[in-house]
């Protein structure tokens, strides 16, 4: 499995797409080596992991409407939830780096790890 990323925080935490988090536990549980694919140019040395990325949230209207046409064919937008409910709409989410096989970049195949992050990224210099 191979995924991008669209930050990698120094230990090898990933921010991405909401939902790669359990097809990332699912590769693993299931032998399906996990790569993350991104340039150099993602890593974001000064973000030490995944609990200091900030997550883009989405609107919440697109959790508490629904939109369609009616029987007369007008386009119609309508409350699914109750009124005063609210909702959490992240568009992004962390996949820590541990069930990562690697990192692919530019420069090769490195491990998911501050280790492998530093060394990527001193070797650049």
């Amino acid at each position: 499995m191979i995924t991008g990323a669209d930050r990698i925080a120094a230990n090898g935490d990933v921010d991405i797409r909401i939902g790669t988090y359990p097809l990332a536990l699912a590769a693993r549980a299931n032998g399906v080596p996990f790569y993350v694919a991104a340039p150099v140019s993602t890593i974001d040395p000064t973000t030490p992991n995944g609990e200091a990325v900030p997550i883009e949230a989405c609107d919440q209207a697109e959790l508490l409407h629904v939109e369609g046409v009616d029987k007369a064919g007008v386009p119609r937008r309508v409350r699914m939830t109750p009124w005063g409910s609210s909702a959490v709409n992240p568009a992004f989410d962390v996949t820590p780096a541990e069930p990562a096989t690697g990192i692919i970049t530019e420069r090769g195949v490195i491990a998911a790890s501050r280790a492998g992050i530093s060394g990527v990224l001193s070797a650049g210099r």
